[in-house]
């Protein structure tokens, strides 16, 4: 049987359900490709706890070298995460004539234009279907069926770490601390979980999106980035009140010759469909002229669901390598020359409906002056709600706006927060009810 040749670089969670896919579903790849996948090599600094998959003799090293050098071996999965030796060893490997499989959105983020060059330049495919949404076919989608459309916006949920805690926030009125604590005692959360709940994975993945969707280059520190640490209870509460959810959203919108790309907290209304998307699931909503609205759902990391973004994109090469084809689309999905530099729209400069909350002393006239500084700015209030009085004591006060810039609402914001009555720093979130 002809076979093509595999080699894995890290063999943490998601290695061993790469090679227990590759094991139990032996016979169906084979239907379905007419060649077999052997799994030559797999390189990891600890080759001796036991993951419960079997591999064969001589198959495990500690030198990554033998994989990314092996003449016998065509694809290499790169599934170390991080930057530097990830980088370091798939642009080694690409200079060998290997092609790549990778679930590393920080790095394609960061450095995926150094890598797309290397591959155009040796001819090698670079496919990463798993580094967005875990086991849902989101980019293949973008790059093939709906490539035809121009594309008006993509908004995802994009973190299941953060899902999981906003939503047991909700349904239990428990605090961000709490929930945080047992996401981690359950696994669903790392020790040092900054990376997830202060927004930089999902701003790596929106990074990827964005590119995809609109034909342009994306510098990740451009990104507008707020995570969920500073949502309260409160603030969830609220949201009900007023007939929305919050969650943590990714959101890329085309602006004429700019795009909005932010990452934060905003609130949807409870009767669009993402607002269902709870627990440690992930969903991607995009608009395209053609194909108008779609949405993608399913669980965006995990051992299984992640391998078998992994093999998929491993079969898709298996496929052109049969015919003799070595790069068959680029892997941004436009022509390298063809992507723009499009500029990412200031935050300031956005336009948003926006709920925001005050903690102020019950006195007399404060109201007014927090209506007068925001109609100052050009802000005009949709809704409100000030809690019972408590003469003397600190209340919230609740404001929905009508659609502002923002840079209004941070001006009138510093204003009001300099006030004597003020008692903590004014909260601000973002609200997306309008999506076309």
């Amino acid at each position: 049987m002809k076979e093509i040749g595999v080699g894995l670089l890290g063999f943490g969670t998601i290695g061993t359900g790469v090679v227990k896919l590759l094991g139990r579903n032996a016979a169906l790849i084979e239907e379905k490709l007419g060649v077999g996948l052997r799994l030559k090599k797999i390189a990891d600094l600890d080759i001796t706890t036991d993951r419960g998959v079997t591999v064969g003799p001589g198959v495990l090293t500690r030198n990554a070298e033998e994989v990314i050098s092996d003449p016998g071996i065509s694809v290499v999965i790169e599934l170390i995460g991080g930057y530097k030796i990830a980088r370091e060893l798939i642009l080694k490997a690409i200079e060998n004539g290997k092609h790549i499989v990778t679930a590393n959105k920080a790095l394609l983020a960061v450095h995926g234009e150094e890598i797309y060059a290397a591959a155009a330049r040796k001819g090698v495919e670079v496919r990463y279907e798993a580094a967005v949404g875990g086991g849902i076919p989101v980019l293949s989608a973008i790059k093939g069926n709906m490539a035809a459309n121009h594309f008006g916006t993509v908004l995802g949920i994009l973190n299941g770490t953060c899902n999981y805690i906003l939503t047991k926030m909700t349904r239990e009125g428990a605090d961000f601390s709490a929930v945080l604590k047992t996401a981690q005692e359950l696994g669903y959360a790392e020790a040092d979980p900054t990376f997830d709940v202060e927004g930089v994975d999902t701003a790596h993945k929106l990074a990827i999106l964005v590119t995809l969707c609109f034909g342009t280059r994306v510098a990740f520190d451009n990104i507008y980035t707020e995570g969920i640490s500073a949502i309260s209870a409160m603030d969830i509460n609220y949201a009900k009140e007023f007939g929305f959810k919050i969650k943590l959203l990714a959101i890329g919108k085309l602006d004429g010759d700019r795009v909005e790309a932010r990452v934060h907290p905003t609130m949807i209304p409870l009767d669009y469909p993402m607002a269902d998307v709870d627990g440690v699931f992930n969903a991607i909503r995009l608009t395209g002229d053609f194909v108008d609205t779609v949405m993608f759902y399913g669980r965006g990391a995990g051992m299984d669901p992640t391998a078998s973004a992994i093999v998929g994109d491993v079969m898709a090469i298996a496929r052109n390598l049969m015919v003799g084809v070595g790069r068959r689309s680029a892997p941004l999905g436009y022509l390298d020359h063809k992507l723009k530099n499009l500029d990412i729209k200031p935050i300031g400069e956005i336009v948003s409906k926006y709920y925001l909350r005050f903690s102020a002393l019950d006195k007399p006239g404060v109201l007014a002056r927090i209506a007068g500084a925001l109609g100052k700015n050009d802000i005009s209030i949709e809704s409100m709600i000030q809690s019972a009085r408590m003469a003397g004591e600190t209340v919230p006060i609740v404001i929905m706006t009508h659609e502002a810039r923002e840079s209004n609402i941070r001006r009138a914001l510093d204003e009001i927060d300099s006030c004597d009555f003020i008692t903590e720093h004014s909260k601000l979130i973002r609200i997306e009810d309008a999506l076309q």
